[in-house]
């Protein structure tokens, strides 16, 4: 009796433990759309679309190259927006940043950082942040460019933003918003780049990723 009781207790752990691996395995991140997201994060002009893929774009990074689309074709890459001087929350993102960074071997991931400050932020100043803060340069851009342009992709790109009416004139751009895009130009997730434990979650994601390719 004892070994029948002990026999059906591994059937039952068995059959959770499948159950369970099984769910995982089936996981898959969503894919969102303005439909899914908060009216915060969301452009007005974009509420309630229920399909969204990064439009065009063209910066020029940190080497004096030109970065577009197809730099990142087909290519797993994280977006944020930072500036060079900010004594703030761009410190915490560029540290956690470098977390994700390090979490990958060479070219499995990219990382485009658009700096909101581009008059300030310069070739040779963004060269001169990648040295100090020890950032790889082959896999992750500091990008600069026109500020409406900039704008545009915040806005109506990433979902960083939702508008600026309610910046005051002149001031710089502030959100913590990391947005995760998978190798089809669409949005697979959305983080507080201050947190350590949300950048745990995103690299947890961009493996869920690289394992659907």
């Amino acid at each position: 009796m004892k070994n029948k009781l002990i026999l059906f207790a591994i059937f039952i752990l068995t059959i959770f433990w499948y159950q369970l691996t099984k769910a995982d395995s089936e996981f898959e991140l969503p894919v969102f759309t303005p439909a899914d997201l908060r009216p915060t994060l969301v452009h007005p002009s974009l509420i309630g679309k229920t399909t969204h893929i990064i439009p065009e774009f063209s910066f020029t990074n940190q080497y004096g190259d030109n970065i577009t689309q197809e730099n990142v074709q087909n290519k797993i890459y994280i977006a944020n927006f930072f500036f060079t001087s900010c004594p703030s929350i761009c410190i915490d993102l560029t540290n956690n940043l470098k977390i994700v960074q390090d979490a990958f071997e060479e070219g499995e991931i990219i990382i485009l950082s658009h700096s909101v400050d581009p008059e300030v932020d310069t070739i040779s100043r963004l060269m001169k942040y990648q040295n100090i803060n020890q950032i790889n340069g082959k896999n992750w851009f500091l990008l600069r460019g026109k500020m409406e342009e900039i704008i545009k992709m915040a806005q109506l790109g990433y979902f960083a933003i939702a508008s600026v009416e309610n910046h005051v004139e002149n001031s710089l751009i502030h959100t913590e918003n990391i947005t995760l895009i998978d190798n089809k130009s669409q949005i697979r997730g959305i983080y507080n780049g201050t947190s350590e434990l949300e950048m745990r979650y995103l690299i947890d994601d961009i493996n869920s990723l690289l394992n659907e390719k």
